[in-house]
C-alpha cells in the first residue's frame, strides 16, 4: 500500500473497502477495494472523514485483506455450508441446512492466538437452521505477510474446523413410566412435551408404551422398540432415588452401555444416557424436562439427532453453561444455557 493525500488520488486503485455510515439511514461499503478514484468522489470521499487514502502497490510476500480472509475462510468451510461474498474485509458461512454445528476449538484457539487473523464462530454443538450464520473470517491488516496465513494454514492441518451435520435420526420410541400413568389415575402428560420437541429436529414417535414401575417391564418395553428398529429410546420418569423409581436399572438391566447416570446441568441432574451396541441410543428424561422450559435434554439431543455420539467428557464438560437461570422470557438458545 501507498498514502497518498486523498485530494492527489485521482486515477489511484483503492485496495480496500471504504465504509460509509449515515446514522440511521446507511452503512455500507461506498467504495469497493478496485475502485478507481475519480475527480468527482474527491467531496465524498472528504466528507467520509478520509483526509488521506491507501491505494494499491502490492509488494512480494504480503496478501490483501480480502484474499487473506478467503484462505482463512477455506479453513473453516466444510460440507453444507454456504459462503458469502467478500465485504469490507470479511468473510462469513451460513448454514446450508438444518443441523447440527460442531467447532474444533482447540484448533480455533490455536489460530485465533497468531497476530493479526481472526476467525470467529457461533458456540459448536449447537442447532442452527438453514441460512443462521455459522462463522466470519477476516485479518487485522490490510494487507498481512504471507507466512502468519501459511501457520495458520499448519495448524488447520488440511481438515476443517468446522462441521455442519444434517439431522439424521427419524423415528423414536417413548416410554413412559410410572404406575399413576398405567393404571389411568393420571393423564401422561410426559409423551406430549417429549414428542414436541422430537418433531423439532425432524424426529417421528413411533411407538408408545406405558408399562409402570416394574423394572421388568420397563426393560420389556425397551427390547421391544429396539426390536422394531427405532433410532431413538426415550423413557420418561423414574429418574430418582425413590425405591419406585426403577428406569435407570431397567436401562441397564436391557443391556445398554450406560454412559452417564447424572449431569452437571441443571434442571436434569438425573438424567442418563446410553447407547446398545449397534450404537441405538437410550436416554432416561427426569420429570424435569415435562415442566421446565429447557433443561439437558434440550442441550443433548441435538447431537444425538445429528448421529453424533455423546461422551462422557462432553457430558461432564456441560457443568460450565449448566446451570439455566431461570429467566421469566426464556430466550434460548441466544442465552449462556449450554454454552
Amino acid at each position: 500500500m501507498k498514502l497518498i493525500r486523498t485530494r492527489d488520488a485521482v486515477g489511484h486503485v483503492l485496495c480496500h473497502d471504504m465504509t460509509q455510515i449515515i446514522p440511521g439511514q446507511y452503512k455500507d461499503a461506498r467504495f469497493r477495494k478496485g475502485h478507481v478514484v475519480r475527480e468527482e468522489d474527491i467531496p465524498v470521499l472528504l466528507s467520509m472523514g478520509k483526509e488521506n487514502l491507501y491505494v494499491w502497490e502490492m509488494v512480494p510476500g504480503m496478501v490483501h485483506e480480502n484474499d487473506a480472509a478467503a484462505r482463512l475462510c477455506s479453513l473453516c468451510e466444510n460440507g453444507h455450508m454456504v459462503r458469502s461474498q467478500v465485504k469490507e474485509g470479511k468473510l462469513e458461512l451460513r448454514a446450508g441446512i438444518d443441523g447440527l454445528f460442531r467447532v474444533d476449538g482447540e484448533r480455533l484457539r490455536e489460530i485465533n492466538r497468531l497476530d493479526d487473523v481472526m476467525i470467529a464462530t457461533r458456540h459448536g454443538n449447537t442447532a442452527v437452521r438453514k441460512g443462521d450464520r455459522l462463522c466470519g473470517t477476516r485479518v487485522i491488516p490490510l494487507v498481512i505477510e504471507e507466512e502468519k496465513l501459511r501457520r495458520a494454514e499448519e495448524i488447520g492441518g488440511g481438515r476443517p474446523l468446522l462441521e455442519l451435520l444434517p439431522w439424521k435420526l427419524k423415528t423414536a420410541a417413548v416410554i413412559a413410566t410410572g404406575s399413576e400413568i398405567a393404571t389411568g389415575l393420571i393423564q401422561d402428560a410426559f409423551t406430549p412435551v417429549v414428542e414436541e420437541k422430537l418433531a423439532a429436529f425432524g424426529i417421528e414417535t413411533v411407538r408408545r408404551s406405558t408399562p409402570g414401575d416394574g423394572m421388568d417391564a420397563i426393560s420389556r418395553d425397551i427390547l421391544e422398540a429396539r426390536a422394531a428398529g427405532v433410532d431413538l429410546i426415550l423413557c420418561t420418569g423414574g429418574m430418582s432415588v425413590d425405591p419406585d423409581d426403577r428406569t435407570p436399572g431397567a436401562i441397564k438391566a436391557s443391556g445398554a452401555r450406560i454412559v452417564s447416570y447424572g449431569a452437571p446441568v441443571l434442571p436434569g441432574a438425573m438424567f442418563l444416557l446410553g447407547y446398545f451396541e449397534d450404537g441405538t441410543p437410550v436416554m432416561g428424561l427426569p420429570g424435569c424436562v415435562m415442566y421446565a422450559r429447557r433443561t439437558i435434554f434440550d442441550l443433548v439431543l441435538p447431537r444425538v439427532a445429528a448421529g453424533a455420539a455423546v461422551t462422557r467428557e462432553e457430558i461432564a464438560a456441560m457443568g460450565e453453561g449448566g446451570l439455566c437461570l431461570g429467566c421469566e422470557v426464556c430466550a434460548y438458545p441466544n442465552c449462556g444455557f449450554g454454552k
